[in-house]
């Protein structure tokens, strides 16, 4: 008898999105910042695009600003937290409301604090969490670096934008296939994850 495997494959129609902590404050501190914050919209839009639902946090918004203009976060509920995770108790109460929920996409900033411990709560709660490498970064690369290692220690997915986007589709037939084509027309712009170099061994 083959033993169950845990592809990560993913459908839209059970997946959310969530957005961690892309402010104003941040802005001047995170390595490759205007890159992830690209690649972050495009799966904003993308998600919206098919309708699915997002979840937006900052952390302490009082001392490091709203989320960036760049993301159109207008109609969606923003929550505050302090938490060093995106699971905070209103987060969690959202959650609990959208039973055919089985896949979190994540993307945002800290890769080693507030999208480390997300991941590890997330997949606490049995959810498959799918973490957009181009879409993450950190202070510093090395912090980056090792994050993304522990989380897919942990059991996360570590995934492409394009990828996930394409994913979420499925299939060019798609009625939402062309909105979300058109935003991977263009390749998602280099974040680094290629270029830096820890004794002499390529950073993933």
């Amino acid at each position: 008898m083959a033993l169950a495997r845990n592809l990560g494959k993913i459908n839209y129609k059970s997946s959310v999105l969530f957005l961690c902590d892309m402010q104003e404050k941040f802005r001047g501190n995170i390595q490759y910042y205007p890159q992830i914050l690209n690649v972050a919209n495009r799966m904003l839009q993308g998600a919206q695009a098919l309708d699915m639902p997002v979840i937006v946090t900052e952390q302490y918004p009082k001392g490091l600003g709203p989320t960036v203009s760049e993301l159109d976060v207008s109609q969606l509920k923003v929550y505050p937290k302090t938490q060093f995770s995106m699971l905070i108790p209103e987060v969690v109460d959202r959650l609990s409301t959208m039973k055919e929920v089985k896949s979190v996409v994540l993307c945002g900033i800290e890769t080693q604090v507030c999208i480390q411990n997300t991941v590890l709560d997330l997949l606490e709660k049995n959810y498959q969490v799918h973490v957009i490498a181009d879409a993450c970064s950190s202070r510093t690369m090395v912090d980056r670096m090792f994050a993304y290692q522990r989380i897919k220690e942990a059991g996360a997915f570590l995934t492409t934008s394009e990828s996930m986007l394409l994913s979420l589709c499925n299939d060019a037939s798609h009625p939402k296939f062309k909105p979300i084509q058109k935003l991977i027309w263009e390749s998602a712009p280099d974040s680094g994850l290629l270029t830096t170099k820890v004794q002499g061994e390529t950073a993933v």
